[in-house]
């Protein structure tokens, strides 16, 4: 099946979700003894899947945002593809120390300890609409951070887009207010 014509319309959600089951791994006992995780890295070594993905997601904002912002890392190549193919900009979303020149953080809980990401201070003018992006929504921990963190720097942020939803560890609730969306939950 070719990959999606970019601007063609949104693709069919039941298809979509179906393409990004079919493309996940699961990877049991990581990080730790007890969690199944959801790896889409080889969702992001299909071309094919990868396009459905990035055309369903672009789709729901063409024409909305002006920047796309990624957590790190996997909601970075996401991000990336996502903003090329919206003709937006990208922000990256980090790993405390990792970027270079000034920079704005937070500290958040995670279910099993804590964790600071940043953005440069100047990634944003002020008033900009900015789509969050990452691979996969669990907890919702760093998605309420990372928005919160894109507010602090003067964003508006419009939605938070995941390839994957972990619907039985709450995060939509954790996002409550927000506009969430996701290609596939798994509960």
């Amino acid at each position: 099946m070719p990959a999606p014509t970019p601007g063609a319309g949104r693709p069919d959600a039941d298809t979509v979700a179906g393409v990004v089951a079919a493309s996940l791994r699961d990877v049991p006992d990581f990080p730790r003894a007890g969690v199944v995780f959801k790896d889409v890295t080889p969702l992001l070594a299909d071309p094919h899947a990868f396009a459905v993905v990035i055309e369903a997601l672009a789709s729901r904002h063409r024409g909305e945002v002006d920047l796309v912002a990624g957590v790190e890392a996997r909601g970075f190549v996401v991000g990336a593809a996502l903003a090329h193919a919206m003709g937006v900009g990208f922000v990256p979303v980090r790993k405390a120390g990792k970027l270079p020149g000034e920079t704005v953080s937070v500290s958040y809980d995670l279910e099993y300890g804590s964790a600071e990401i940043e953005v440069h201070a100047d990634a944003l003018v002020g008033g900009e609409r900015v789509l969050l992006v990452d691979d996969v929504l669990a907890t919702g921990g760093t998605a309420v951070a990372a928005w919160d963190l894109l507010e602090r720097v003067g964003a508006e942020v419009v939605a938070f887009e995941c390839v994957v939803e972990l619907g039985f560890l709450g995060g939509r609730a954790a996002l409550a207010g927000r506009t969430v969306g996701s290609l596939l939950v798994v509960d």
